[in-house]
């Protein structure tokens, strides 16, 4: 009876994840991703840049621009503060001329407790899902991590929120090439946010967490940061290949403007639906994390990946885990949509846990 239940109470998240998809990628509320297509030159480039990031490089791009927010004071008690800050994306000037001119300025949230130096505090840079435009979410998880020493630095991704381009209706990007600038540029920008945290404010330790396709950004970063760091993809594909061309999100893509525009390219109309995902495999390997470098401190890596997952398929999370010896996979029961909602305490608790795994940084002398 109790295995019935399990499987039942399975099943009913998976299907919740295809209801929520279904409404949210197979309406005509919005258009779909990447209805403009796969974004000419712009993608050319972005082929190239994010190269850059591969294993063997990492030192290449870094230390990394370090940046000065602009502060302003939301709200201040006796046990913590909240500023919020902007500065210009640090990212090279190829992809800072690719980026719409709304992306430019990047905004940042930064919830820290008073309670201590922040030598004696670690602090965690959280990253966007889709979907996610706000500070609010992000804050809500890291909020009560403040009674424990921990400050939670919430990035808001190009392309979201107040950097969200005039003709993009919410998430839904406009051409394939906006993915890999979103994901290159929130990458550069995180990388420069941890930089100004170590250097300029001298946090003890030091965490990269997101859940969804901030997961996989999170990854991306914690594997190329010089020195160990916590590093905790939540609900996180080992690549947006999986996102777009096996999870719930193929329905939202639009197959065939992509179709149309690769026809172009390619001086053809004999162009099979096969030959259009093919070619989105191939460029969405770009974002394949088992590709990047192992992170400096294995054991701080933490996944939580969610059993019933109708977004992201379990051996997604376990190929990452396989290609980074010593991380750990942690589960939670539900689906993708019911484990944002639900399973807040388990991602904090892999938060801590990530963190109590790495040394205090020493304090120079």
């Amino acid at each position: 009876m109790k295995k019935i239940v399990s499987v039942n109470i399975g099943m009913f998240h998976y299907v919740l994840d295809h209801v929520y998809g279904a409404f949210m990628h197979r309406t005509n509320l919005s258009t779909p991703f990447f209805s403009r297509g796969w974004g000419g030159t712009k993608l050319e480039l972005l082929e190239r840049m994010v190269t850059k990031l591969f294993p063997g490089v990492e030192g290449e791009n870094w230390p990394p621009t370090i940046v000065q927010p602009i502060w302003k004071t939301i709200w201040e008690s006796k046990t913590a503060i909240l500023r919020e800050g902007v500065f210009q994306s640090p990212c090279d000037e190829e992809l800072f001329g690719a980026l719409p001119p709304e992306c430019h300025t990047a905004r940042v949230s930064f919830l820290a407790p008073k309670s201590a130096p922040p030598q004696k505090m670690a602090c965690v840079v959280h990253l966007a899902g889709t979907g996610d435009h706000t500070f609010e979410r992000r804050l809500r998880l890291g909020g009560p991590l403040v009674k424990q020493n921990i400050a939670t630095m919430v990035l808001e991704s190009p392309f979201y929120g107040r950097r969200r381009p005039v003709l993009q209706q919410g998430a839904k990007l406009l051409c394939v090439s906006d993915l890999l600038l979103l994901g290159r540029v929130t990458i550069d920008e995180a990388r420069s946010l941890l930089h100004w945290l170590d250097i300029e404010e001298g946090f003890g330790k030091m965490g990269i967490c997101g859940l969804s396709m901030g997961g996989v950004h999170a990854a991306m970063v914690g594997s190329l940061h010089p020195t160990p760091i916590a590093t905790l993809p939540f609900l996180s594909p080992h690549s947006a290949t999986v996102a777009f061309c096996e999870g719930i999100m193929k329905y939202g893509t639009a197959w065939e403007a992509l179709r149309k525009d690769l026809a172009v390219q390619m001086a053809t109309e004999a162009l099979t639906l096969e030959e259009v995902r093919e070619r989105m495999r191939n460029v969405l390997s770009l974002t394949d994390v088992t590709r990047f470098p192992v992170p400096k401190k294995p054991d701080s890596v933490i996944f939580v990946a969610a059993t019933d997952d109708g977004y992201i398929p379990k051996h997604s999370v376990l190929e990452l885990q396989k290609a980074w010896p010593g991380s750990e996979v942690r589960w939670v029961t539900g689906g993708h949509v019911s484990s944002f909602i639900l399973h807040n305490d388990e991602f904090r608790k892999a938060i801590r846990d990530g963190l109590d795994r790495l040394p205090w940084k020493e304090s120079p002398q």
